[in-house]
């Protein structure tokens, strides 16, 4: 039950008006971008590895506005955001994860107000198996005893398979421990338990992808936006005694999906004061139609609306609808 809740809390921003003929939508309330005059600098952004490609595919909109604005995205993990932020060198902290307490600290500690995390989009994290395999899914049980030290070493026949799948050990890869995705899976996913020595970590979102796509007998964890042809995301249940979802936009939206999450923006913002045009104008992007088609593009799950502006308030932004 708590593993449904805290699904279901991280897909309270997807509007129910964007799932139209089981296809995804943004929010119809959020506006079109109107370009800003004036703008100009440069923008660095640092942290998660699976918001890399979102990160960039909205500076080069940005771009496209600002041709005198130059962008940099530097992706290696949730937890290289905070001490970018705190030393500067970074304006915006992308991180597929809430930030932790003792990161708030020592943020705070150097600046005397706490950092500011914004929602900008929702992502379905997958277990993914290769296209070959057959199974039809697994209980969160299932999956903590795959991965965690909880559980023995395991074929793919203690999880049902038969025939030639039978005897061979499942190959796990995941994420490092600087990802906020290894973070988010190992409490969700595994119920806070240690992975198994035996998880082939990877770099990157699309490395695990990659790894799952090469071995056929691999399983895998990774953000929905990096799925290929060659993989297959697998439907989870919360136990054996519900059923299983897909990780797709109206089971986000309903909750059924137990691993869905918010991905963050995390930005040095002192409260009450007024953010310069050159950051302000790339947030308020991020919620228009333009920057919420950007994060379907991508393969994530838009924002609503009235998420939208709450976050906008956050850092002293007037929304404009």
């Amino acid at each position: 039950m708590l593993r449904r809740m805290t699904a279901a809390a991280a897909c309270l921003g997807i509007a129910a008006s964007t799932l139209i003929a089981g296809s995804v939508k943004v929010d119809n309330e959020l506006p079109y971008y109107k370009t800003a005059s004036g703008v100009s600098g440069s923008l660095k952004s640092v942290g998660s590895d699976t918001m890399n490609n979102l990160m960039t595919l909205w500076f080069e909109r940005f771009e496209k506005s600002y041709p005198n604005v130059s962008t940099e995205v530097e992706g290696k993990g949730s937890s290289t955001a905070p001490p970018a932020l705190i030393e500067g060198i970074a304006q915006f902290g992308p991180m597929s994860r809430p930030i932790k307490d003792s990161e708030i600290d020592k943020f705070e500690k150097r600046y005397g107000y706490k950092p500011t995390q914004l929602r900008t989009a929702i992502d379905a994290l997958a277990v993914f198996v290769h296209k070959d395999n057959p199974i039809k899914g697994l209980t969160l049980e299932q999956v903590e005893q795959i991965f965690s030290v909880n559980g023995a070493d395991m074929t793919w026949g203690d999880v049902g398979l038969k025939g030639e799948w039978a005897n061979k050990p499942i190959s796990l890869y995941g994420r490092n421990s600087a990802s906020g995705t290894y973070g988010f899976f190992k409490e969700v996913g595994l119920g806070g338990n240690d992975y198994k020595p035996t998880v082939k970590e990877q770099p990157g979102s699309s490395a695990v992808v990659q790894g799952v796509a090469t071995d056929k007998y691999a399983m895998g964890y990774s953000g929905l936006g990096y799925a290929t042809a060659d993989v297959r995301a697998i439907p989870l249940a919360i136990d054996s005694h519900e059923p299983m979802f897909a990780p797709n936009a109206e089971n986000a939206n309903s909750g059924d999906y137990p691993l869905a999450r918010f991905l963050y923006l995390t930005v040095n913002y002192k409260p009450g004061s007024k953010l310069e045009p050159l950051r302000a104008e790339f947030i308020k992007l991020i919620y228009t139609k333009e920057g919420q088609e950007i994060v379907v593009k991508d393969g994530y799950f838009p924002v609503s609306a009235d998420l939208a502006r709450e976050d906008l308030r956050r850092v002293g932004i007037s929304p404009s609808f």
